[in-house]
């Protein structure tokens, strides 16, 4: 069995890829289908680029799955804004379940979809003394996902209010549905790079680097905490 980490953009994976690189860790080439993938960790890590967007990564992600002979779980791995005040540039926030805050946005009264993350992984990942002593602080909430960059307090707050988040990106709810389709565990999983406000732009470029390395460290944790067949 393999985690299949999907990564969303060239630049995310460059980083994460680099990395894993830095630990020691050296990956080989295999096609996954019609898409490139490396592969770790003895087979236990296959990683690959999801696509921008919730639609790119949504179709890429259930093309991995349709290609792929074992599969224990898939990630959303890749870099977020922050939206509670106690996260800070670096942090890593696992969602507990992803939240599409921009789905039928003004047209709809009905809450935004839901997408749990897979209970039997978050619960282990919670209990587990070696994430705990990790060099970085790892959170446990929603996650917003929406096609839309979150750029200012104001807006922020808004979904805040929505889905009660602690970070906002775009791919989540992509790979949730293309998982929640084919019956296999998801979870998202995102670095803090900004704030989600009006520096984020710029705040996010010069993050990128350590947001990714963290995840990549938290990605080793999670393969040796998996088992191994």
């Amino acid at each position: 069995m393999t985690i299949l980490a999907i990564v969303p953009t060239q630049l995310e994976l460059d980083s994460f890829i680099e990395s894993l690189a830095a630990m020691g860790i050296d990956g080989r080439e295999a096609p996954l289908g019609r898409l490139e993938a490396s592969v770790y960790l003895d087979g236990r890590l296959t990683v690959a680029k999801g696509g921008l967007g919730k639609a790119q990564f949504g179709i890429q992600t259930q093309h991995m799955i349709d290609n792929i002979a074992t599969v224990s779980a898939v990630l959303c791995i890749g870099t977020s804004g922050a939206l509670a005040a106690d996260l800070s540039v670096g942090d890593v926030v696992v969602a507990t379940e992803t939240v599409e805050h921009d789905f039928n946005r003004m047209l709809s009264p009905n809450p935004p979809p839901r997408f749990e993350g897979d209970a039997g992984l978050l619960s282990s990942w919670r209990s587990s003394e070696s994430l705990a002593q990790l060099p970085f602080n790892v959170h446990f909430g929603p996650v917003a996902s929406g096609d839309e960059g979150i750029m200012s307090e104001t807006r922020a707050n808004e979904v805040v209010e929505l889905t009660g988040a602690l970070a906002v990106a775009w791919e989540g709810a992509g790979g949730a549905r293309a998982c929640e389709f084919s019956g296999v565990p998801f979870v998202e999983i995102r670095g803090i790079s900004d704030l989600a406000d009006e520096t984020s732009n710029t705040d996010f470029y010069e993050n990128l680097p350590g947001a990714m390395k963290n995840l990549a460290v938290f990605a080793r944790e999670l393969v040796n905490l998996a088992p191994s067949n």
